[in-house]
């Protein structure tokens, strides 16, 4: 389990209308080496609106048509839902990630 990872996950949440909803792994690396149950994800949805809290994926990260993260919607979830490996991110679009984390967050440069 590696940060930028891709992983579709069975009714994340009983207000998620999707029977399965794709989440990318935002944590630290070092959070999954550790012994807590939950890591932080963004969700993926197909709609895109041009925020600057939004990235930008689709088929070169393994989905089946364009999307996006939306980071201003991170949850945490049990590692143990993220079972069914999708793809990950290049390096270029995890740049991409930490600048939406960044404006999502309010984060300074």
């Amino acid at each position: 389990m590696r940060r930028g990872e891709l992983y579709k996950v069975a009714r994340p949440s009983s207000r998620d209308p999707k029977k399965y909803r794709v989440f990318v792994i935002v944590s630290r690396q070092a959070l999954m080496s550790v012994s807590f149950s939950t890591v932080i994800c963004a969700p993926v949805y197909s709609s895109y609106h041009g925020f600057s809290t939004q990235v930008t994926v689709g088929v070169d990260e393994g989905l089946k048509h364009a999307s996006s993260i939306h980071c201003d919607e991170v949850v945490s979830l049990p590692k143990s839902a993220l079972t069914n490996f999708v793809g990950v991110l290049s390096q270029p679009k995890i740049e991409e990630l930490n600048e939406a984390l960044k404006a999502a967050l309010g984060i300074p440069d």
